[in-house]
C-alpha cells in the first residue's frame, strides 16, 4: 500500500491535479451530483461514442441500403475495423479479433469450435467463481454432445469463496480434460488470474485453453500474442463503455484460422463469394469468419468512438492510474472506514487485483441503496460485497474521498437501517 497517501481533501485535489488523465472525463457524460463508482458494469457513455452513433445514424438516414457500400465499405466491414482499433487493448492482431455477438454466444461459438471430446479426453474444465453465463454455456455445449455436465465439467472450487488457488487449476489439467475455460478478472473479488503461467500449463498438456476477458479488458494490460491462447470472448459495455448490450469482442488465434467455425451464418463467409448466395459455406481464414449475422451497427458505433480515447492515450497509462486510484481507495477505507465494520475483499497487489475494489460489510446490501440515495453508483454482489470501481478515464480522487465519507456516515447514523434488504430485480 502506498504510504504517500494521506486522508485529508486537500490530498485528493493534489492528486486530481497532478492526474495526466483528469482532463479526459470532459470526454463523458458525467451528471451532476452524481459519483458514477459501477463502471465495473456499464461505463459512462462518452462524447466520442456519441459522435460515431449519430454519424452511423446519419449515413443510414441518408443511403438507405446505400450503407454498405459508402465510405469505402465501412459499415458492410465493420467488424474488422473496430477490431483495429481494439486488438492493441489485448495484444492482438487485428485478423485474430471479431466484433460479433454477446460474451455468451461467443462462448457458444467457441466451445462449439473447439470442443471436440473424444473417449478418453473430454472433459472441460472451469472454476466455481466465473459468472455463471459462463457455466451456463458449457453446461449447454456438453449436452449437446450427448455427455452429462455432471461428469463432464470439472470443476476447480475457491477454498473461500472469494479466490481462486492457480496451482489447483493446474492440478486439475489431468489427461481427460478437452478444453478449459477461465476468467481474467474474477467478477467478484478483482482477482486477476496468470494467464501466461495457466495457458502454458494448458498447452504442455495439449488442452485448449480460452479466457473470458469481460472484467479485464480496458482495465488491466495483457498480451494474447506473449500467452498464446488458443480463444477468448469479451463483453465491451464494462471498462470499455460501448453502450448498453453493445456487440461483443472474439479472439481467435491465427495457429485455428483453418478451423471451421462451430456455428456457422453467412457473415463468416469469404467476401468474394458472399453475395453469389452459394448453399456451400465457404470459410473467411480469419476471424471474421467467426462471424455469424449482419453486423449491428448501431450497436457497434459507439465502440468505434471511444476506441479512439483507449488508443490515444493506451492501456499503459490507464492501467496505472487505476492501480493508484484503487490503492487510493483502499488505503481510505483502511484509515477511515474500518472502525465501522467495512474491510477490503480484495487482494492488495498490484499485479493481482482488476479494476474494482470489493468493500465488505454485512449489511452491504443495505448500505448499497443508502448510497444510490446519496448520489453513489455502486454495485451490489451476494452476499456482502459493494463493488466500487473508480474508473481511471472519468472518475476522480475527489470523488473517492467523497464515497469514502459518504460511506462513513451511512455507518455513523445507521442510515441503511430504513432499507429493506428485499432483493430488488437488478442489484
Amino acid at each position: 500500500m502506498d504510504t504517500a497517501f494521506n486522508t485529508t481533501k486537500e490530498f485528493a485535489h493534489a492528486l486530481d491535479k497532478a492526474d495526466v488523465l483528469h482532463n479526459v472525463r470532459d470526454r463523458f457524460y458525467i451528471q451532476p451530483n452524481e459519483i458514477y463508482m459501477d463502471g465495473n458494469s456499464l461505463g459512462l457513455a462518452s462524447k466520442d461514442a456519441e459522435v460515431a452513433l449519430l454519424n452511423a445514424l446519419e449515413v443510414w438516414k441518408k443511403e438507405g441500403i446505400k450503407i454498405w457500400n459508402v465510405e469505402d465499405s465501412k459499415y458492410y466491414h465493420y467488424s474488422k475495423q473496430i477490431a483495429s482499433k481494439m486488438a492493441p487493448l489485448i495484444g492482438a492482431n487485428p485478423e485474430e479479433v471479431v466484433i460479433v455477438g454477446s460474451t455468451t454466444s461467443n462462448i457458444h461459438q467457441a466451445l462449439s469450435t473447439f470442443y471436440e471430446p473424444t473417449d478418453k479426453k473430454y472433459k472441460i474444465l472451469v472454476d466455481d467463481l466465473n459468472f455463471p453465463t459462463d457455466r451456463y454455456a458449457v453446461d449447454s455445449q456438453v449436452r449437446q454432445k450427448g455427455l452429462d455436465p455432471e461428469d463432464t465439467v470439472k470443476v476447480v472450487t475457491s477454498s473461500d469463496g472469494m479466490f481462486i488457488d492457480e496451482d489447483a487449476i493446474i492440478d486439475a489439467m489431468t489427461d481427460d480434460v478437452a478444453l478449459i475455460l477461465l476468467p481474467t478478472v474474477l467478477y467478484r473479488s478483482a482477482q486477476v488470474l496468470d494467464m501466461e503461467k495457466l495457458t502454458m500449463a494448458a498447452k504442455e498438456r495439449d488442452i485448449i485453453i480460452g479466457w473470458d476477458l469481460c472484467h479485464a479488458i480496458g482495465a488491466i494490460e495483457m498480451d494474447l500474442t506473449l500467452i498464446d491462447a488458443d480463444f477468448a470472448v469479451w463483453c465491451t459495455y464494462k471498462y470499455l463503455s460501448g453502450g448498453p448490450g453493445s456487440t461483443a469482442g472474439l479472439y481467435i488465434n491465427k495457429k485455428h484460422f483453418n478451423k471451421n467455425p462451430g456455428t456457422a451464418g453467412w457473415f463468416g463467409n469469404k467476401d468474394e463469394t458472399q453475395f453469389q448466395l452459394n448453399h456451400t459455406f465457404e470459410h473467411q481464414p480469419d476471424a471474421s469468419g467467426w462471424q455469424v449475422g449482419t453486423p449491428n451497427i448501431l450497436s457497434m458505433a459507439p465502440l468505434e468512438g471511444v476506441l479512439n480515447i483507449f488508443n490515444e492515450i493506451g492501456m499503459h497509462a490507464i492501467r496505472n492510474k487505476s492501480v493508484h486510484i484503487t490503492a487510493y481507495l483502499m488505503y481510505l477505507i483502511d484509515e477511515a472506514l474500518s472502525d465501522y465494520g467495512y474491510s477490503v475483499g480484495n487482494l492488495r497487489d498490484d499485479f493481482k487485483r482488476g479494476g474494482h475494489v470489493c468493500l465488505v460489510h454485512d449489511e452491504a446490501y443495505r448500505i448499497s441503496l443508502a448510497l444510490k440515495d446519496k448520489g453513489v453508483i455502486p454495485d451490489f454482489r451476494e452476499p456482502n460485497v459493494i463493488r466500487l470501481a473508480p474508473i481511471a478515464l472519468y472518475t476522480s480522487y475527489e470523488e473517492v474521498y467523497k464515497v469514502v465519507e459518504i460511506l462513513k456516515e451511512i455507518a455513523q447514523e445507521h442510515l441503511y437501517a430504513q432499507y429493506s434488504n428485499k432483493r430488488g430485480l437488478v442489484v
